[in-house]
C-alpha cells in the first residue's frame, strides 16, 4: 500500500505508466465478463475514432500501455477515475464517465453483489455472529484487517475489492424505508483485538453509533452465556416484503442458502432464543460503552 496526502491507494497505483489500478475480470461472471467486454470496446472505439495509438492514449493518460491493452480487451475492470480521464483526453462529452454506473456493478465479486442485491431488498435482517463482526458493522479498516488474515493470502487487487465490497453493503443502512436491523454479537468478537487496538476502539465507537439508529438494534452474548443454540456458529436471515424469506447457518442444511419454510423456521426459532438470551440492546450498549473503556 502506498499513502499520496493522507489518501491510501491500491500498491501499483502510481500515475506512472508502471502499472495500473484496475480489478481483474472474473471469468465465471457471466454478466460482468459481457459488462467488461462492452466497456473496453467502446473505449477502444473511441480512441481510435480520435486517431489515438495505445502508447499516445496511454502517455496522456499516465498509465501503463499493457493496462490499456487489458481495458480494451475487457481483461481489466477499469477503476471510475480511468473512464473520468479518458472521456476528457478522448473529448467524449461524458459518454464514456456514464459508463461508471455499468462498472460499478460489477467491480465486486458475484457473489457479494448477490448478498448486497438481497440486502437491499430486505425488510427485516436477523443477524448472529459467533466469530466477527457482522460485515454491515466493520469499519473500513477493522474490514481490512479482518480480510488481510485470510489463507491463502489475498492479492493487494483481491484485498482492495474486497474491502470496497463490503463498504457498499454498507447503503442498507441510508434505504426508505429502512429496513429493521438486529444483530446478536458475542462478546468475543467485541474482544478481539483484530487490527491492533486502535483499530478495535475505533470500531466500537462504530457500533455505539450504529446502535443509536432506531432501526438498528445491536445486542451482546456474553461469552458466560454458553447454553444456547449457537454454538454451531453464524445465523442469518432476511426477510422480505412479498413474505419470502432466505436464510443459512454455519452448521445447518450444508451452509447453504434455503428459503423453504419448515427450514426458516428452524432458523429463526434458534435466532429467537439466541436473542432472548442475550442482554437486551440498552444492557449491550452500556457493555459496549464498557469494552470501549478498556481499550
Amino acid at each position: 500500500m502506498s499513502v499520496d496526502g493522507g489518501a491510501v491507494r491500491p500498491a501499483g497505483e502510481t500515475g506512472t505508466g508502471t502499472d495500473e489500478p484496475g480489478w481483474e475480470v472474473d471469468p465465471d461472471d457471466e454478466w460482468g465478463v459481457a459488462v467488461v467486454a462492452t466497456v473496453g470496446r467502446q473505449l477502444r472505439l473511441r480512441r481510435e475514432a480520435v486517431g489515438m495509438r495505445v502508447a499516445e492514449f496511454a502517455a496522456v493518460m499516465k498509465y501503463g500501455e499493457d493496462l490499456v491493452y487489458k481495458i480494451e480487451s475487457g481483461k481489466r475492470i477499469p477503476r471510475p477515475e480511468y473512464l473520468e480521464k479518458a472521456d476528457e483526453v478522448l473529448g467524449a462529452g461524458g459518454l464514456l464517465a456514464a459508463m461508471r454506473e455499468d462498472v460499478a456493478k460489477i467491480r465486486y465479486p458475484k457473489k457479494v453483489r448477490d448478498l448486497a442485491r438481497l440486502e437491499a431488498q430486505a425488510v427485516e435482517l436477523l443477524s448472529y455472529g459467533s466469530h466477527n463482526l457482522h460485515g454491515l458493522l466493520q469499519t473500513e479498516e477493522y474490514a481490512r484487517a479482518l480480510l488481510s488474515t485470510r489463507r491463502p493470502a489475498l492479492s493487494e487487487d483481491e484485498l482492495e475489492r474486497a474491502v470496497a465490497a463490503r463498504m457498499a453493503r454498507r447503503a442498507v443502512f441510508e434505504r426508505r424505508p429502512a429496513p429493521e436491523l438486529s444483530f446478536v454479537q458475542e462478546e468475543v468478537t467485541l474482544r478481539r483485538p483484530v487490527g491492533g487496538m486502535m483499530v478495535l476502539r475505533r470500531q466500537l465507537e462504530h457500533l455505539l453509533e450504529m446502535a443509536k439508529l432506531r432501526h438498528v438494534e445491536i445486542q451482546v452474548m456474553p461469552t458466560a452465556r454458553g447454553d444456547h443454540p449457537g454454538t454451531g456458529g453464524r445465523i442469518q436471515v432476511l426477510k422480505f416484503a412479498d413474505g419470502t424469506a432466505v436464510g443459512r447457518a454455519d452448521d445447518e442444511f450444508g451452509s447453504r442458502p434455503v428459503t423453504d419454510p419448515r427450514h426458516l423456521r428452524i432458523l429463526e426459532l434458534r435466532y429467537g432464543i439466541i436473542r432472548a438470551e442475550a442482554l437486551t440492546a440498552r444492557e449491550s450498549l452500556t457493555f459496549i460503552e464498557q469494552a470501549l473503556g478498556e481499550t
